[in-house]
């Protein structure tokens, strides 16, 4: 999993997406989360663009570096590039219109061809202030993320409810694959200079071996 060190301003740098159809609310969660600010006359996103704030998770300063595009296919070109260096995606619906949600699936397969392997994923439901206009049930979101293995949290960018949750909740995920991946390569470094063997390979590859004194017949 891909991340990066940081500058003097935090002890790491983390790139976040932003995926999802046009007008769910991308733009929105983004300025909301490093600006506090909201806007009803917000225009549709051209290209790419990205924001940062710092987060402090663990006593360590976590630069998150969220970048934002457009869901209309004509820009879907970018892909590659969006993409990566991502370690952490936010995948948006608008909870009041079922075929941003329907569309979900196959903004998840295109991240998951896209990016790395470990990419922390949460689904988010915007909207959810728009109660009366609800087309998404949270038990359909719910499910969703269940079943492909990913986080879930409902928003709303307008009233300002858990997009603060949302993003740090990706960014603390992270941050514990990076701090367990680097305690592995610790160890991995230190039993190496301690002279054991590490095998690299699949289980069947590994139960194939012969044990040691073993005879073939």
């Amino acid at each position: 999993m891909g991340y990066y060190r940081a500058d003097e301003d935090g002890d790491y740098l983390f790139k976040l997406v932003l995926i999802g159809d046009a007008a769910v609310g991308k733009s929105n969660l983004l300025t909301r989360f490093t600006k506090n600010e909201f806007s009803l006359e917000s225009k549709s996103t051209i290209g790419v663009e990205f924001a940062t704030r710092n987060v402090h998770i663990n006593n360590k300063v976590i630069k998150a570096q969220i970048w934002d595009t457009a869901g209309q296919e004509r820009y879907r070109a970018i892909t590659s590039a969006y993409y990566r260096g991502a370690v952490g995606a936010l995948l948006v619906y608008d909870v009041t219109r079922s075929v941003t949600f329907e569309n979900v699936r196959r903004w998840l397969k295109e991240l998951r061809d896209h990016a790395d392997a470990n990419i922390v994923i949460m689904l988010v439901g915007n909207k959810s202030d728009l109660r009366h206009l609800r087309a998404v049930s949270i038990e359909d979101g719910k499910a969703f993320a269940e079943k492909e293995n990913i986080y879930f949290m409902e928003t709303s960018a307008l009233e300002s409810v858990n997009v603060e949750i949302a993003f740090t909740e990706v960014l603390t995920h992270i941050y514990h694959v990076v701090k367990k991946k680097a305690l592995e390569v610790g160890r991995n470094r230190r039993a190496l200079s301690k002279g054991k063997m590490i095998v690299v390979g699949s289980n069947d590859e590994v139960s194939a071996m012969k044990k040691p004194g073993c005879c073939s017949t």
